[in-house]
């Protein structure tokens, strides 16, 4: 629409922004207009960036946060503002979001998703090929995944120092097959397989046909494997790190015991990453319901009887899950980090913040409306809806006097088929 009918982009832009918090599903516009209201979080947040980006060696495990709170309490919304913050420290961020298509028990999904979801800190999306576009064999960045892959990442599958090799000897100016093979490395770093008669022949092509032998490896295995090589390979594209963002990781309690107790043992991965792996650029955030522990580990007896159940396989893979599985319960139950409950000053602050927007995004002078009774109980998300909808029927009707009622939705766990998928 036109200027002259008063549409511009700020107005846009408002609007876009109070229809996210109408619906709950926060955009960009809507938590740069609120911001998160999570001050300590988001201290210990940028400490973890900061560990990150030095790369300080000696840090035990991978910079994390496992963040709690009930639904409609600001999880995702603070999940966005965190993004932001990593954005502005030059990370690329990428967010996933568990669901059917995208299971915590199937490494390589999860990661698929991390890479599609990525979006550098100028914007860009295709983050991998713009990263290994850049790669210069005499930068820092490029010195130190060389000597991480050939040192603390030495177990790592021959298909990766392979392919970075390739990269580096064919070069931007390859013509022909042998620049289709370098899309083909930026897509097998991405998550897509490589036909291996290529890469051979490529090999042999540069000489180096008898320097690798190379090892099966499972699909899961490369993916996880991917996760330790991205991030050094995002650094040495010239960007300060890679941060991934889970969110919705409540919906593991739907899913069959087996898959549930595959899922701890990923979250644990999540979390702890590779302890040979120190100081990797890699920062992972997962954001789960609050009531997890109570009514999934204790109320459907995961915490007490799912390592048996993984043991009662007797393999060495289920050995493994069992052990990473409790690991994962652990952090749950000793580790989630409570979203703070807004207070008076909050609630007050968020109160006239969205009033200001709501009459710049129509237009108009937002009369005070009554909201919700201030309560313990009561959700930040459901404060902000009753202002937006009353000042929306206000708007409509100036003589209107709204009142809002609350009506609670419980958390539902009950097991899902659909979800479950027992080919991984």
């Amino acid at each position: 629409m036109s200027p002259e009918h008063g549409w511009d982009g700020d107005r846009l832009a408002r609007r876009r922004a109070i229809e996210a918090l109408r619906s709950g599903v926060p955009n960009a516009d809507a938590v740069i207009a609120l911001g998160s209201g999570q001050s300590d979080i988001e201290d210990r947040f940028t400490r973890l960036l900061d560990d990150a980006a030095e790369s300080r060696s000696g840090r035990r495990g991978r910079a994390s946060m496992l963040l709690g709170a009930g639904f409609g309490e600001g999880k995702s919304h603070l999940l966005t503002h965190l993004g932001h913050l990593a954005t502005s420290a030059g990370f690329v961020v990428s967010t996933v979001v568990i669901s059917k298509e995208t299971p915590l028990y199937d490494p390589a999904k999860v990661l698929r998703a991390a890479v599609e979801s990525a979006v550098a800190p100028d914007g860009a999306r295709d983050v991998v090929a713009e990263a290994a576009a850049v790669l210069d064999p005499n930068s820092v960045g490029y010195t130190e995944l060389l000597r991480w892959l050939r040192g603390p990442g030495r177990d790592m599958n021959e298909r990766f120092d392979a392919t970075l090799l390739l990269h580096q000897r064919l070069g931007s100016d390859a013509p022909g097959a042998a620049e289709e093979f370098l899309d083909a490395i930026v897509r097998f770093w991405s998550g897509d397989p490589l036909p291996m008669p290529d890469l051979r022949r490529q090999l042999k092509a540069v000489g180096e046909a008898r320097t690798f032998k190379f090892t099966p490896i499972k699909i899961r295995d490369l993916a996880r494997q991917r996760l330790r090589f991205l991030p050094r390979l995002l650094r040495a594209g010239g960007h300060a790190g890679w941060l991934v963002l889970f969110d919705e990781v409540e919906l593991i309690g739907r899913y069959s015991l087996l898959q549930r107790g595959r899922s701890y043992a990923e979250l644990a991965r999540w979390l702890d990453g590779d302890h040979g792996d120190e100081g990797e650029p890699l920062v992972t955030v997962a954001a789960m319901t609050d009531d997890f522990g109570t009514a999934v580990l204790a109320g459907k007896n995961d915490r007490d009887s799912l390592p048996d159940r993984l043991r009662d396989k007797q393999t060495e893979e289920y050995a493994e899950i069992a052990a990473l599985a409790e690991v994962g319960m652990r952090h749950i139950e000793r580790d989630l980090i409570p979203l703070a409950p807004p207070d008076e000053a909050e609630l007050d602050r968020a109160y006239h913040t969205l009033r200001r927007l709501h009459g710049a995004a129509y237009g108009w002078v937002p009369p005070d409306v009554a909201g919700l009774e201030r309560l313990g109980a009561t959700r930040m998300r459901q404060y902000v809806r009753a202002w937006i909808n009353e000042w929306d029927l206000v708007r409509i009707d100036p003589g209107y006097r709204p009142v809002t009622d609350v009506v609670d939705v419980p958390g539902d766990y009950r097991e899902l088929a659909e979800l479950d998928d027992d080919s991984t």
